[in-house]
């Protein structure tokens, strides 16, 4: 865990980043097995480029990757589900399993229920005991018919969480995508989502990112930030509004938090206002999780003194400031114009575009390429 900070140019106010990481996955071999059920949507949405055709592709590839001691099952669902492939071992089945893949094709409306049903059913059906077993939903998460009350299928998701130890990963294909649904669906089944937009995002997805980090490297893990009164007046947490953790259920392990695999990051990003020439403790980052095994609680911290901010953001990190840009771009998003932004000291997205290129440059990294490119698109849309 690491806490630091930077001072913005609005009087007072700073940014202060609290960042979460887990260790690499071990070798592949050393890993326990997996039970994985995917979860295809195959209605008429996905017919279009970039949707069931990337993850057949993917899951084509994801199949050569897995272990002969893995186990895979698929579900489909358009105005019905049906198990098309039930739990199969990889060892002498890939054939069978590629075929079934690949004999997917797109029809009808979007049953997400009766998929997400089916798909548990299916998982429990095939549940092993000593592996990983885990629920890959793969959709546009445009429910339209059957039961399309989002609450209903979170129950039913949540139910199987408690009673098996199934956790659901959400992946979101297509440039009409339920997002919301997906990440209420993910928070539920004690998962997360991601979304794949090409055949480069997917294959890194399902051919390194799954297969590497199936295992889970902390149960129900929490993290809590307090901010001194003495140093600080007020501050606000930018996102994760729906994921808010009351204070008092930190250390109630009873209480549902977010399930880690080994090599994840989060980042959590506070607007904070310092009262005028206090100096100190500013805030105390905590982290509690239970051993995926034993379920044994374990809990980290870490200290931020005001004497640690950065004096600007250009003297943070660039780790730091690609973190600040993604805020500023997201709430520009949000407000249609960065002049109006909640965030303090928010540049306009001009000013914001050419800070992403420079760091893209400075960092290398394909991800702040992409998000400098993303950046670039809205300032022109918008200008």
């Amino acid at each position: 865990m690491t806490v630091d900070g930077a001072r913005t140019e609005r009087e007072d106010w700073s940014l202060v980043r609290v960042g979460l990481a887990t260790r690499p996955a071990p070798d592949p071999d050393e890993r326990p097995p997996a039970a994985l059920t995917f979860v295809i949507d195959i209605s008429g949405s996905m017919a279009e480029p970039g949707r069931l055709d990337l993850a057949q592709d993917s899951l084509g590839h994801m199949t050569d990757q897995l272990r002969d001691d893995d186990s895979v099952a698929l579900v489909t669902f358009s105005d019905e589900a049906e198990t098309v492939l039930p739990m199969t071992r990889l060892d002498g089945n890939r054939d069978e399993i590629h075929d079934a893949i690949d004999n997917l094709e797109p029809t009808d409306s979007t049953n997400l229920g009766a998929g997400m049903e089916t798909g548990y059913e299916t998982a429990v059906e095939g549940l092993r005991q000593g592996a990983t077993n885990r629920v890959v939903l793969i959709s546009d998460a445009l429910a339209n018919t059957g039961d399309t009350d989002a609450d209903t299928i979170l129950e039913r998701i949540a139910s199987e969480r408690r009673e098996h130890g199934i956790t659901l990963f959400g992946v979101g294909v297509g440039s009409d995508y339920g997002d919301a649904l997906m990440e209420r669906l993910a928070d539920k089944g004690d998962g997360h989502t991601t979304y794949v937009s090409n055949e480069r995002d997917a294959h890194r997805l399902f051919s390194r990112r799954l297969p590497q980090n199936i295992d889970l490297t902390a149960r129900d893990a929490k993290a809590q930030v307090a901010f001194d009164p003495q140093t600080v007046k007020e501050f606000r947490l930018l996102g994760y509004d729906n994921r808010q953790v009351a204070d008092d259920d930190f250390r109630d392990d009873s209480v549902d938090g977010g399930e880690i695999g080994p090599g994840h990051t989060v980042t959590a990003l506070y607007a904070v206002r310092t009262r005028p020439g206090t100096e100190g403790h500013l805030a105390t980052a905590s982290v509690r999780w239970l051993d995926p095994k034993t379920r044994a609680p374990h809990e980290k911290s870490g200290q931020l003194e005001t004497g640690s901010l950065h004096d600007s953001l250009d003297d943070a990190s660039a780790r730091f400031q690609v973190t600040a840009t993604a805020a500023y771009f997201a709430d520009a998003l949000r407000d249609g114009d960065s002049r109006w932004s909640s965030l303090p000291a928010a540049p306009s997205l001009q000013g914001l575009a050419d800070h992403a290129e420079d760091l893209a440059k400075e960092t290398e990294d394909e991800d702040v390429r992409q998000l400098a490119e993303a950046v670039g698109r809205a300032e022109r849309l918008m200008d």
